[in-house]
């Protein structure tokens, strides 16, 4: 009797699963196949998509290499020692990736155009509002986190005990951290570092805020989809969103393939 119970209780979850799964697949091929394939093509080969894959590509590529030089000595210090307010950082580290990105790009807009260092930093030629920068800084601001919390995972899993024998050895902290840890943890990096990038090209409502909305200008896909969807370009909006639906594939593949134990969450 319990195993016919076990069954159907697995009959039962596997059969939630697979809906789910095909509700979440006719979503997106009603996306892909909404347009003919001519007319998709000529909309991703037109001046003002390719321009916003040039700035999604550009913008994601720099915002995920500065979350990297900042996630890897912060998710090192999390993962290996312990200091007052850890457990305070741990939670401020964490705050842009629960913020709703709206709130973020307001933070970030009161930020660098209204305070004292914003203004400095643009009265020295670094402008972030309604620039390309803005873009840039509105990604870092809210994929961080992410990055973070797969750096700090993928340290998690690499064992102390390398490092002690590398110390052993003559190797000082730093040298025992490059040449044993980061080894080691090159997969959960690349999977994180993927990830990261795929959620800085889909970057929308904190970059809204800070870069606004000019097309030709701070227009990225997301910005793209929004403004043809806005004026009823229906076709230019589909094409853009069809980029997004494959960087998204593409990346978290990559980040099942080589992530390992690696989470996000």
């Amino acid at each position: 009797m319990n195993l016919k119970n076990s069954s159907y209780f697995r009959m039962a979850t596997v059969a939630v699963a697979l809906l789910i799964a095909a509700f979440i697949v006719m979503i997106l091929v009603g996306v892909v196949t909404h347009s003919p394939p001519a007319v998709l093509i000529e909309c991703l080969l037109s001046e003002e998509i390719q321009f916003a894959i040039r700035l999604s590509i550009i913008t994601s590529i720099i915002s995920t290499l500065l979350c990297i030089l900042v996630a890897v000595p912060v998710a090192y210090a999390l993962a290996r020692y312990t200091f007052p307010g850890k457990t305070v950082m741990n939670m401020l580290m964490d705050i842009p990736m629960a913020l709703p990105p709206l709130v973020a790009g307001v933070g970030l807009l009161l930020f660098f155009g209204v305070s004292p260092i914003g203004k400095s930093l643009a009265a020295a030629g670094l402008a972030f509002v309604f620039t390309p920068l803005g873009i840039i800084m509105a990604q870092f601001f809210v994929n961080l986190p992410y990055m973070l919390r797969v750096t700090r995972s993928t340290f998690q899993g690499v064992n102390p005990r390398y490092e002690y024998v590398a110390k052993t050895l003559g190797c000082t902290d730093a040298q025992a951290f490059w040449r044993v840890t980061l080894p080691m943890s090159w997969n959960g990096l690349l999977a994180g570092s993927v990830i990261t990038w795929s959620k800085g090209i889909g970057e929308f409502g904190a970059g809204l805020m800070l870069a606004g909305a000019t097309r030709m200008k701070t227009e990225t896909l997301p910005l793209s989809l929004f403004l043809n969807m806005s004026t009823g370009k229906l076709e230019y909006a589909i094409a853009a969103a069809t980029i997004l639906i494959m960087i998204s594939v593409v990346s978290l593949y990559a980040f099942e393939r080589y992530g390992g134990a690696t989470h996000v969450y």
